[in-house]
């Protein structure tokens, strides 16, 4: 017994390992690295996924923030700073239904981890940025209450 739970420590996903595995799958989705993250733009918005490493434990948090062009007379380029940014003009979280594939103080099989994290740029990740995408993906989503947006950017919604 004590032998095979040296084999699942010794075995086991890490956190980074998980990172790597994320960057290969937002590849497969269309999303660029970037420093610090990675992006997918349009002409109208910029989308960034940044893995958030958490200060209390060994668990990721996942942060997707759109940024709109010509928002507050500005135009966005995906660099550090952006991809930095704690918020966005828009912002996105894991939902409590994949938060377990992004902790590693929680046991999970290598291979279950790895099908939940296809399930979450199919089912919350690609959804999520391809609506925001564009600004008539953003107003709509804001109308339905599905996103947040702070009175000063619906404010700018309104200009477009």
């Amino acid at each position: 017994m004590e032998d095979s739970f040296r084999y699942l420590l010794k075995n086991a996903m890490n956190s980074k390992e998980f990172k790597n595995l994320f960057g290969e799958e937002a590849k497969i989705n269309n999303f660029k690295k970037g420093p610090g993250g990675w992006y997918k733009e349009s002409n109208e918005c910029i989308a960034v996924l940044e893995l958030q490493k958490s200060n209390y434990g060994d668990y990721y948090m996942l942060l997707m923030k759109i940024f709109i062009q010509g928002a507050f007379d500005q135009r966005y380029e995906p660099n550090k700073e952006l991809m930095k940014r704690s918020i966005g003009h828009v912002t996105g979280n894991e939902t409590e239904e994949f938060r377990p594939l992004f902790d590693f103080d929680q046991s999970m099989e290598d291979e279950e981890r790895k099908v939940g994290l296809k399930k979450v740029f199919k089912d919350l990740i690609v959804p999520f940025t391809d609506s925001t995408l564009s600004i008539a993906g953003i107003k709509t989503l804001v109308e339905r209450g599905e996103v947040h947006g702070t009175p000063a950017v619906k404010e700018e919604l309104m200009k477009f």
